[in-house]
């Protein structure tokens, strides 16, 4: 079956083509905790005069998955690769992935969607009257 969805479908890892691609034309440049690798071009140039950047996901393939500092990696925002000696700021919290349609979805207070009563309104509203 591994074959069968790597022949025919994308949303669940790298597709045949992609991993021959990689294979001929990609270098592993590292891996996050995810376990999600990068590459780039081996020729050092690309499209755009710049060398080509990808990720091969593990597991589904969702852009949310990519860590902030290997987002800016991607991106050409920073020119070096996020080594291990990377520490986050205190105040960022851990990557996770978009929760949107899961349980773990955020529900604010007042969503139809989030257990319990909803606030009664408050009369912040008072309307305009011509005098």
């Amino acid at each position: 079956m591994s074959l069968f969805s790597d022949l025919f479908t994308w949303w669940n890892g790298a597709t045949l083509s992609t991993r021959l691609y990689t294979a001929r034309h990609g270098r592993a440049i590292g891996e996050d905790g995810f376990g999600n690798k990068y590459f780039e071009d081996k020729t050092g140039i690309g499209p755009a005069g710049k060398p080509r950047r990808w990720v091969i996901y593990n597991g589904d393939a969702e852009a949310s998955k990519v860590p902030a500092e290997w987002h800016g990696w991607l991106h050409y925002s920073l020119d070096e690769p996020p080594g291990h000696d990377y520490q986050a700021k205190s105040w960022q919290k851990p990557h996770l992935e978009n929760r949107t349609g899961t349980a773990e979805a955020y529900r604010p207070a007042g969503s139809i969607l989030n257990s319990g009563r909803r606030r009664a309104p408050a009369p912040d509203y008072e309307p305009w009257r011509a005098e």
